[in-house]
């Protein structure tokens, strides 16, 4: 062969081999860069018979999930990191909160005897503030040494932790079972207070790496694998008697699930756990996400809200981290959805910082705890950013480091605007009708079923406003204390809310036992909203119900109430005027209800035959919105086949 063919065979060569190795190169980058995972796609593949990931996604997310653990940020090692967070304003007030802590003892263990205690009577304040006192003391000394990296908060971390593992139970003592399994040893479980106490030892060996033990390390990670990973992914596969969360639709699951992935991917040593708690997390989340209307609605209340969405938005934070954005949980399946629910705090408030306390709601927009669910929302939903920031957890504070743009206070802006005439929530049933008087008079009134979260049997409920004062109408929930959650808690069934009783019954749970609305009709004049209330009712005599609220906007403004019924044969009905205001019967269809600034004249007329005026203390005697609630029962003298009761509710201003 000449020379010069042997050159042009040789080039040749060359040229094969380096398109072979870009090839090679291509299919490796190509490994090394997976696409980002179609949550639809993905839950597409779920078991229904488990949250626990299928194999075709575990599949899915082996390519995804790092064969590393996860950090919430760098360890104290990186003084690169950790010297730049240092020097700024809010780390130097972080670390200044913690010096004040230095010293201070931890409040756990409890006793056994107060832990039973708690567990017989329900009463949170005999422990729960000695919890959280003690994981917030601790989150402040993990993150000062940090800062500081000095090796000052170094005991006091060793005193906490061990403190916290030498706990039997880390679950609230009323959340164990009556015979207190779980102090007793036989069982495990998982609970808002238990995720918690695991996401702390989890951060702190995570981040304090060799400047802890190496004995203290391996028994963080022990308890940990044991008290939080094992039992998790246990439950996640096979359903038991612990964590019935897993599946739910309440914040409990949010919070709880937050809690244990986190654990997880921050401890576990096995990249199989790590992949099965991220796929058994985004199967459990599509659960917590079902139990919003598709209008964002949360029937939990607005304070429930915050704590559930909270660890939403950080779970969802948590994974896109992890996985460098290749997970989007802030868009999940449904962004719509999940933007209507991000923007949930200010369509669901009446007026003036007030909102309705249905279920087991909050009254009044909260100034203190946590507001990371609302930041987030303003970030990813386009919800208003708060005008002030606040934190309850570490890892909020984290986020809030690497994010600090995210985290600033809005000061361009009103953290306020302009609330709408009404605000209609058509997936649950929730009508908010809002007077735009000098001093505004408002209505919340819902529909709903009997098997929303922290339900009240209470179809048909209302809360009326004037200015900032809840009035008249629903009472709210029952403190947590024992027997708050029995059903023969009057505060939590239908004889304590504004609705009717017939025959001496009162409304049914379940899913079917529900309102309808029939008609809604909404101008700057006047809303009227029609519902259909009898199916919350299971009584084969009853024929028709409806309620019609109507809020005429003149003047000072109007609201009536106004129940229409026919039954196959005569029926004893009534319904009530539920307050914590004082009140006067002013003749036998006038009853003035006198608040602390504001005053109600409601009065009653009825379409057949005379009505008794029948006021009677609600027998509970702790309550969330105060003492002395009173529910003024409203009846008809004598039983009638049909009849229309309409209570009009008119401010009075002297």
């Amino acid at each position: 062969m000449s020379t010069n063919n042997k050159l042009k065979s040789s080039v040749a060569i060359s040229i094969i081999i380096l398109f072979v190795m870009s090839s090679v190169l291509l299919n490796c980058n190509s490994k090394q860069e997976p696409s980002n995972l179609d949550i639809t796609e993905f839950l597409k593949h779920a078991r229904t018979d488990t949250i626990y990931p299928s194999a075709k996604q575990m599949e899915m997310l082996k390519v995804i999930i790092p064969e590393t653990t996860y950090k919430a940020a760098p360890s104290i090692s990186d003084r690169t990191y950790w010297d730049a967070i240092a020097t700024t304003k809010s780390a130097q007030e972080y670390l200044k909160d913690a010096e004040k802590l230095l010293g201070k003892q931890p409040e756990v263990p409890i006793t056994d005897s107060i832990y039973r205690l708690a567990n017989k009577d329900g009463n949170r304040k005999i422990y729960k503030p000695r919890y959280y006192r003690t994981m917030e003391h601790l989150e402040h000394y993990i993150l000062a040494e940090c800062l500081e990296n000095k090796g000052r908060f170094i005991p006091q971390i060793n005193t906490y932790m061990q403190a916290i593992m030498d706990m039997k139970s880390w679950l609230h003592p009323n959340h164990d079972d009556k015979d207190n399994g779980v102090l007793e040893g036989r069982r495990v479980s998982i609970d808002l207070g238990a995720r918690k106490f695991g996401m702390v030892l989890a951060l702190g060996e995570s981040l304090l790496g060799d400047s802890l033990s190496e004995t203290m390390r391996t028994d963080i990670q022990k308890q940990l694998q044991w008290r939080i990973t094992d039992n998790y992914l246990k439950s996640c596969e096979i359903a038991d008697e612990n964590n019935r969360w897993i599946d739910g639709t309440s914040n409990w699951n949010s919070v709880c699930t937050s809690g244990a992935l986190f654990v997880t991917i921050t401890n576990s040593t096995s990249h199989e756990e790590r992949i099965a708690a991220v796929g058994s997390a985004i199967n459990s989340m599509k659960h917590y996400v079902s139990g919003f209307g598709e209008d964002g609605y949360c029937s939990e209340g607005l304070g429930y809200w915050g704590y559930g969405f909270n660890h939403y938005l950080y779970l969802a934070q948590m994974v896109s981290d992890y996985t460098s954005g290749k997970i989007n949980l802030f868009e999940g399946e449904n962004p719509q959805k999940l933007k209507n629910v991000g923007n949930f705090p200010e369509q669901f408030e009446i007026q003036n910082g007030t909102c309705a306390p249905f279920a087991d709601g909050v009254s009044h927009i909260s100034s203190t705890g946590s507001n990371f669910a609302e930041v987030l929302s303003a970030a990813h939903y386009g919800a208003i950013k708060p005008s002030e920031i606040r934190f309850e957890e570490a890892v909020e504070q984290i986020i809030a480091w690497d994010n600090p743009e995210m985290f600033t206070p809005n000061t361009t802006q009103n953290s306020t605007s302009e609330l709408a005439d009404h605000t209609y929530f058509d997936d649950f049933g929730m009508v908010i009708s809002r007077g735009k008087q000098d001093v505004p008079f408002s209505i919340a009134i819902k529909a709903g079923h009997n098997a929303e979260n922290h339900n009240h049997s209470d179809v048909g409920t209302y809360i009326l406003v004037v200015d900032d004062e809840l009035i008249s109408g629903d009472i709210g929930a029952p403190s947590y204390m024992a027997g708050s959650f029995s059903p023969n808690n009057k505060a939590r069934s239908s004889w304590g809310h504004p609705v009717p009783k017939i025959n001496n019954t009162l409304q049914s749970n379940g899913k079917t036992f529900k309102g309808i609305i029939t008609e809604t009709n909404f101008s700057e004049q006047e809303d009227k909203v029609v519902m259909d209330i009898k199916p919350a009712y299971d009584l084969a005599v009853l024929n028709m119900l409806t309620r019609t609220m109507t809020n005429d906007k003149t003047g000072n403004g109007r609201i009536s109430i106004e129940d229409h019924f026919e039954a196959s044969e005569a029926v004893a009905f009534g319904s009530a005027i539920m307050t914590f205001a004082n009140y006067e019967i002013l003749d036998g269809n006038t009853v003035l209800l006198i608040g602390k600034r504001q005053k109600l004249k409601v009065e009653i007329s009825s379409s057949v035959g005379q009505v008794v005026i029948h006021p009677e203390p609600v027998p509970v005697e702790h309550l969330r919105e105060g003492k002395g609630a009173k529910r003024i029962g409203i009846d008809f003298e004598t039983p009638v086949k049909s009849g229309i009761l309409t209570l009009k509710y008119t401010p009075v201003y002297k």
